[in-house]
């Protein structure tokens, strides 16, 4: 039905990288691990990975660094235009 065929290519390629595998299941989340050794399998998170804060996170960076870079791309497209 696609009469480009670059379109069509494109779009057949786009279907192919579907990775049923992740999926939401729905489940509960395992709870914290208490106990390693007897879970070792299929151990849950550890208390560290939960329950830390995210005070120094990349969003903090990020929110200078990505309006700077902005601002000087901006500078150098002016300058080099002429």
């Amino acid at each position: 039905m696609v009469k480009n065929p670059k379109r069509r290519a494109f779009s057949k390629l786009a279907m192919e990288n579907i990775d049923p595998q992740h999926t939401e299941s729905g489940a509960a989340p395992k709870p914290i691990e208490k106990d390693y050794e007897n879970h070792k399998e299929d151990p849950g998170p550890a208390k560290p990975a939960v329950t830390e804060k995210d005070e120094n996170g990349a969003g903090q960076a990020l929110k200078w660094v990505i309006p700077i870079a902005i601002i000087i791309g901006l500078i150098i497209w002016f300058v080099m235009r002429k």
